[in-house]
């Protein structure tokens, strides 16, 4: 993106900021709600997190406002989202997803700041211990990044006869070493050669599944990422028009048609994130609330895609399976 285009973005998108709070008085505090994705796609989210406010008291337009930023996987525009919920003096911000985290932690030093992670926020230097949490910053990591190895494994077992297994990745995300890395290593111990491609805009996705029909892989695990999260549609069908087995980090996916998704509960993590949000606007102390790691897993199999692949699913896997989506034909 060229400079004057890149200023015309963001200069459009504050402009436009101002008109949605001018209509009414705000109603209690004012939390920030920040995403890197769409409210399109994980508009679902949202209301987990609404979910969590309500459970201790705080009713959206009741008593609490907040103030929404969508980034629409426009990764560059969030410092510029942070710093405008920053100029607003808002009461506390909820930077869902790492890239929004990252973005909130540098715009403020004193506004509290809940985050919603799937990586380790003291390698990604949101926290310094996840027990007593440093300066304004506390919030939820589900460690969903770090399960990268656990999910090749899962799909060595549904697709043992592929010994060439795609990883697409942003490139722009903060994880895309950690997560690069961790796949290679996995994959030694299940003698597979990993194939990585990069994608972090549409067009991009498009010529990652080009390049990976090209490459002949026998089957692909999608890397975390709100910029992925946000497309389940998208990326699912592109894996269908290859043919490619693949593995997702979220049910979405999986719900989208995709084979099999491994992870964390995601909207149990962003119910956490109001909960967290409720207990500072009530008084406690930021420092005193550590950082929650999640506890709740699942695996969703898709048996409709797994009888289009032509694949039949180990009754191991199945056994394991916390869902699995039947054939509804």
């Amino acid at each position: 993106m060229r400079r004057r285009e890149f200023i015309t973005l963001v200069g459009g998108a504050a402009a436009i900021w101002p008109l949605v709070t001018k209509a009414q008085q705000p109603a209690g505090p004012v939390i920030g709600f920040m995403n890197a994705g769409s409210s399109k796609g994980l508009g679902r989210l949202a209301v987990a997190f609404r979910q969590g406010l309500s459970e201790s008291g705080f009713v959206e337009n009741q008593n609490i406002t907040i103030e929404y930023r969508w980034a629409e996987g426009h990764i560059e525009q969030l410092p510029a989202m942070a710093a405008d919920l920053v100029r607003r003096h808002v009461s506390i911000i909820a930077a869902t997803g790492t890239q929004a985290d990252l973005a909130a932690k540098a715009a403020t030093t004193t506004i509290p700041i809940v985050f919603e992670t799937a990586g380790d926020p003291i390698a990604l230097g949101l926290v310094g211990s996840l027990n007593r949490p440093s300066r304004n910053v506390t919030g939820i990591t589900q460690l969903s990044s770090e399960l990268v190895a656990k999910r090749l494994g899962l799909l060595h077992d549904l697709v043992p006869h592929a010994k060439t297994v795609g990883f697409l990745v942003n490139p722009t995300d903060p994880r895309f070493v950690s997560q690069t890395k961790d796949i290679q290593e996995a994959a030694k111990r299940f003698g597979v050669q990993i194939q990585v491609v990069n994608a972090s805009t549409d067009a991009e996705i498009e010529s990652a599944f080009a390049e990976l029909g090209q490459l002949r892989v026998g089957a692909l695990v999608v890397g975390t990422g709100e910029f992925f999260n946000s497309r389940p549609e998208k990326i699912v069908g592109l894996a269908d028009r290859q043919h490619i087995p693949a593995m997702y980090q979220y049910r979405g996916f999986a719900e989208a048609g995709g084979l099999i998704s491994y992870g964390p509960h995601i909207t149990d993590a962003y119910r956490q994130a109001g909960i967290y949000t409720s207990r500072i606007l009530k008084g406690e102390k930021l420092g005193d609330l550590p950082v929650v790691q999640a506890t709740k897993f699942e695996m969703v199999i898709n048996r409709k895609a797994a009888k289009t692949l032509g694949l039949t699913i180990p009754s191991g896997v199945l056994s394991i399976a916390d869902e699995v989506i039947e054939d509804a034909s």
